[in-house]
């Protein structure tokens, strides 16, 4: 069984060509990067996650309920015999349950717990990540409520899509359909998130995805095309996924491997992501230089197309072509300004809360001090100190905005990408607005509708085409502007933080606040110095499209 493919639940959310890979035996001698430390955290944080529900849930369920323990850290020969050993005792409830390999469906995987219904089992999911939104209408029980039966349409709450949670839950139930020891009835399998407090409950059979499909429907299709791809791999036939560069390939460990094909061949994903890329290789455009060779006055492209202009597709890989991170779309570049300037950062911990605001004053003076001010909560999240930190960033930001418009002075505040800026904003509204000094969503949603805010990312997107991304790291040295770490980015942040708030138990570290702090004070400087750039040198030092 040793040479069988067996794909586990991830398969069908990985890139196709990641799947090759990973079945591919002239890969298995090949060396893969260590794992990022920052990923090592997360997966370290999600066990300690799924520790802390677990003993909830047992001292919820009563001195009668009947539970098995399966080590994760125990071979997996022993993990699957503990778990055929309490299948066989009809446990009530399995926890850490690896099922036995199934070489016929090309299966393997396990589960955080199984819940005995009846004459069989419903997987259930424990996850680090939020999943329900404000809202009406997701069918929930309480988090120690593990009888599906019982669940109800939750009046507060309704369902954040997180499709990988549906077809993790699809894969373990074709897995117990198998050993026929899913629960009868509708296939239903149940996620328990982030905030632990309710159990989402999901009808993997019910038709909520595009088209109608339900998540079984999803999975199975999935799941036979990247059999069929790993199949491939393993026994040397044709390849069924050639390397294309999309969002996962930050992460991959194959990228390396595969980095170095598409250079080599200047593949046509280095400047178009997604299906738009597969859909130019359909029509024969195989690399940049075919597609810089089209005519970006044609009225349509010779395909479907779905991102952006076809023209600025064909103008991007001209400007690969030419070695330029950016060229202008527009002929002239505007930025708002205003007499009375702020930069904001915010600094989050996963969907855990926002711990810092960081602001950048500038322009005429207000009588408020000029230059960086950060609100900032030290203590590990969530916690209620966060609401104090908001509130203070929020109360001082209000008193800026108010004194530049006394004075008859304009005023605008600054961010790159205004999602998690506004995600936070009226994510803070909603968690905490029963503290005092937090403002009516009312207000958040004025100024967020408002011309004083200004997303300096989608400004970037208008007015430049960006060969190597927009991310404000990539395009803020363009700008002439460097940040003093040279660790700066959002995932060493994260272990920054940690550090920082002194999570686990650890003594907190003072010099990582302080670290913290100066990255912080660097975005905020970023933007400024983007938006200063654009509004003088960028006009003369980056060219004009047509003119590449």
């Amino acid at each position: 069984m040793g040479d069988e493919v067996l794909l586990d639940a991830g398969a069908v959310s990985r890139c196709r060509r990641r799947v090759h890979l990973e079945h591919d035996p002239a890969m298995r001698d090949v060396p893969l990067p260590p794992p990022d430390p920052t990923a090592q955290q997360r997966i370290d944080d999600a066990t300690a996650h799924r520790e802390e529900i677990l003993e909830q849930l047992v001292a919820a369920s009563g001195p009668d309920a009947t539970w098995a323990r399966v080590p994760r850290t125990a071979p997996a020969g022993e993990r699957v015999r503990l778990t055929e050993q309490a299948f066989a005792d009809a446990v009530q409830y399995i926890w850490g349950a690896l099922l036995p390999a199934d070489p016929v469906g090309h299966r393997r995987g396990g589960i955080d717990l199984l819940v005995r219904v009846g004459d069989g089992y419903v997987p259930v999911l424990v996850v680090r990540h939020r999943i329900t939104d404000r809202g009406q209408g997701a069918p929930t029980t309480a988090m120690t409520e593990l009888d599906p039966a019982r669940r109800s349409p939750d009046e507060l709450r309704k369902v954040r899509s997180q499709p990988r949670d549906q077809l993790r839950l699809a894969h373990l139930r074709r897995m117990l359909e198998t050993r026929e020891l899913a629960a009868g009835g509708r296939a239903i399998g149940g996620v328990i998130g982030l905030d632990a407090d309710v159990v989402v409950w999901h009808d993997l059979t019910a038709g909520t995805w595009p088209g109608g499909r339900s998540a079984l429907d999803e999975y199975d299709a999935r799941f036979a095309d990247r059999l069929a791809v790993a199949t491939a791999a393993a026994t040397g036939a044709e390849a069924l996924a050639a390397p294309s560069r999309v969002l996962e390939c930050r992460r991959c460990p194959f990228w390396a491997t595969c980095e170095v094909v598409l250079t080599e061949t200047r593949d046509v994903s280095l400047v178009v992501r997604g299906e738009d890329a597969g859909e130019l290789r359909r029509v024969g455009v195989s690399t940049v230089d075919k597609l810089a060779a089209l005519d970006p006055a044609a009225e349509m492209p010779p395909m479907n197309w779905t991102g952006g202009t076809f023209s600025d597709a064909i103008m991007l890989a001209r400007a690969w072509l030419a070695d330029l991170t950016v060229v202008r779309r527009t002929p002239e570049i505007e930025v708002p300004r205003a007499d009375v300037e702020v930069d904001v950062d915010m600094e989050s911990f996963g969907d855990s809360g926002a711990y810092l605001w960081g602001t950048l004053l500038s322009g005429a003076d207000i009588g408020v001090p000029q230059g960086y001010r950060a609100f900032a909560t030290w203590e590990p999240l969530p916690t209620v100190d966060e609401a104090r930190s908001f509130a203070e960033f929020w109360a001082w930001f209000t008193d800026v905005r108010s004194r530049a418009l006394a004075a008859g002075l304009t005023f605008r505040a600054y961010c790159y990408n205004a999602l998690a800026e506004n995600r936070w904003l009226f994510g803070s509204v909603d968690r905490f607005r029963e503290y005092s000094g937090v403002p009516e969503k009312r207000a958040v949603q004025s100024f967020v509708d408002s011309d004083e805010w200004v997303d300096l990312f989608r400004s970037v997107t208008d007015q430049f085409l960006c060969s190597r991304g927009k991310g404000l790291k990539v395009i803020a040295p363009v700008a002439g502007f460097s940040w003093r770490d040279p660790e700066a980015g959002g995932e060493a942040s994260m272990r920054w933080y940690r550090d920082a708030v002194g999570m686990d138990g650890a003594v907190p570290d003072d010099e990582q606040r302080e670290r913290l702090l100066r990255y912080n004070e660097d975005d905020v400087l970023a933007t400024k110095a983007l938006r200063e750039w654009m509004s003088g040198r960028a006009q003369v030092e980056v060219p004009y499209m047509l003119d590449i």
